[in-house]
């Protein structure tokens, strides 16, 4: 009985201290994934409490079931919208990409320490995805707002790059342990085994568990449960035949996440917070499982991996798979720096382990040290990268609460909540005078954490918390009313877009008869502002792009439904 509580204890503790490291590695702009490991290790056999943890089978479940889940949640927060900017770029960084980094950096490690290719080429397939879900939560917390062609490309490949990478890895070991003759049909098989499988079963059970979800009626809390076992039950039915589960799972999530389910808020927030408990409980796992001493013999390769993987590999594959989408060299330089390596690494390292395979002890630790250099070097310089290369734009909220209401055969409002403060721009305004989009409307005031009775008949005082309802599209324009600017002065709204307000609908013609400019080439007079604007960017355009007409420097301000409905305009000013 006390071993029991000395346990529950242990573990109880070893999750608080967890979630407050967090805290510390925002203050101090660390990756959490790296704290993570690193209490891990602190936990381990060469650390304060010394705890001999060498199963690799048990890892390997915790870490698959780990991961499981989180692709599941990254389908989930994954929104279709994005896909119009960055669906096709963000694919091909996870295929072919993938297959390029790994190509390079195992053929420069086979080379250097004197490994068969297919060896080589398995160490280059176990470092080859990235982890953007460590880079988004950096960036989030250090408080950035990335261009959304930037941010989406690197939201859809961090969920799709794994897969390629696990199928890669597989298939490598596969054939290191069983030398087929031919290697081609035997690769070739697998890749439609797994990836076929995978896509057949993400589809087909996302869409049956989407509608299980709304056809059954549950308590509320079980939703979120509900989704999460027939998430992972799409990963193991796909896994069990041969196929990828973890295609099969990010797929699933997808697909539940971008169609109207009952209990969709309660599901998003059970399965983020759950989400980041399996990253928790994945990277001190592996954190135990690593032997520090063991990885100082491998230093100087893991750094030369890890050089090349970093510095060579993933540009050459960004710049390749980006190139016929005419990105902007800044993001696809920033993209190649956000290569971020995670859990998938070391976990695919434990892979050869299982296999048996030769030389498998130094795929484990050439894959956690590429790992640990990765999260320090390139962890530590996402934020600034950002901001020196100009991707960031203003933020787009300021609400301290939003709740999607969905209303059956109706358009989703929104409950928006505002705390006023003393630098609110509507401070001591009636609420009866707010200039308010046309489908917002004061719902409740409080004060002192009382309701007001009669809303519309008060002034805004410092504290108060203000309840609206509106459309989801006009939730920036509230956010602009309610909430004082804040962060950098580069990015405050004026400073950013410019001084005037341009409608997207503005012909071309009548701009240019009234600020003097001559027609751009290729441009006609009667073509809109937002027809221009969206054919320079390939139909690719969002928020913070921009263009330069003589002396006049047009930036997007707002795009709706993929019309560009706001430009702000600059006169007379380089940038």
């Amino acid at each position: 009985m006390d071993l029991t509580n000395q346990l529950i204890l242990f573990g109880a503790a070893l999750l608080l201290v967890s979630v407050l490291a967090s805290v510390v590695s925002d203050r101090v702009g660390a990756p959490m994934l790296l704290v993570f490991l690193g209490i891990g290790m602190l936990l381990g056999e060469e650390g304060l409490f010394g705890i001999d943890f060498d199963d690799i089978q048990a890892a390997h479940l915790i870490g698959s079931l780990a991961l499981a889940i989180i692709l599941f949640d990254g389908g989930l927060r994954t929104q279709t919208s994005t896909f119009r900017v960055a669906l096709k770029p963000a694919l091909t960084l996870a295929t072919v990409g993938v297959i390029i980094t790994a190509a390079i950096t195992g053929g420069v490690l086979a080379w250097v320490f004197d490994l068969d290719w297919k060896q080589g080429l398995l160490l280059g397939a176990i470092v080859g995805s990235t982890d953007a879900a460590a880079v988004f939560g950096l960036l989030h917390a250090r408080g950035l707002e990335l261009k959304q062609r930037v941010a989406a490309t690197l939201e859809i490949e961090s969920g799709s790059n794994d897969p390629m990478a696990i199928f890669l890895t597989i298939m490598l070991v596969e054939i290191l342990v069983q030398q087929p003759d031919l290697l081609a049909a035997a690769a070739a098989l697998e890749f439609a085994q797994q990836l076929g499988l995978g896509a057949a079963f993400g589809a087909l059970g996302g869409l049956a568990l989407a509608g299980l979800i709304n056809r059954i009626n549950l308590t509320p809390g079980l939703y979120p449960l509900l989704a999460l076992g027939g998430g992972l039950a799409i990963f193991g039915a796909a896994a069990v035949l041969g196929g990828s589960g973890f295609l099969a799972v990010y797929l699933a999530g997808l697909i539940v996440g971008n169609r109207r389910l009952q209990a969709a808020q309660n599901i998003r927030r059970f399965h983020d917070g759950f989400a980041w408990l399996a990253q928790i409980t994945m990277f001190v796992v592996l954190g135990l499982l690593v032997t520090p001493s063991e990885l100082l013999p491998v230093a100087a390769q893991g750094l030369l991996a890890a050089a090349v993987l970093i510095l060579v590999a993933r540009p050459v594959a960004v710049f390749a798979c980006l190139a016929p989408f005419r990105f902007p060299w800044r993001e696809q330089l920033f993209i190649s720096w956000v290569g971020l390596r995670g859990a998938v690494p070391i976990i695919l390292g434990l892979f050869p382990l299982l296999a048996g395979i030769d030389q498998a002890d130094l795929f484990f630790n050439v894959a956690f040290f590429v790992v640990l250099v990765s999260l320090v070097v390139q962890g530590w310089t996402i934020a600034p990268a950002a901001r020196l290369l100009g991707l960031e734009v203003p933020p787009d909220t300021g609400a301290s609460q939003r709740q999607v209401i969905d209303v059956p055969q109706q358009t989703d409002y929104a409950f928006i909540a505002y705390r006023i403060t003393e630098t609110s721009p509507t401070l001591y305004e009636p609420v009866s005078r707010l200039n308010l989009p046309p489908s917002a409307q004061a719902v409740a005031l409080f004060r002192s954490g009382e309701a007001l009775r009669h809303p519309q008949r008060e002034v805004l005082r410092p504290r108060d918390y203000l309840y609206l309802l509106a459309l989801p599209r006009d939730i920036a324009d509230l956010d602009r009313l309610f909430v004082a600017p804040s962060g950098p002065a580069y990015l405050e709204e004026q400073r950013f877009f410019g001084e005037f307000t341009l409608d997207g609908a503005a012909r071309l013609g009548d701009i240019a008869s009234a600020y003097g400019i001559t027609m751009p080439s290729g441009a006609q007079p009667e073509q809109s502002l937002s027809d221009y604007l969206l054919w320079i960017f390939n139909n690719r355009a969002v928020v913070g792009d921009r263009v330069r007409i003589d002396n006049l420097q047009f930036t997007i301000r707002e795009i709706q439904e993929g019309r560009i409905a706001k430009v702000g305009m600059r006169i007379g000013q380089r940038g």
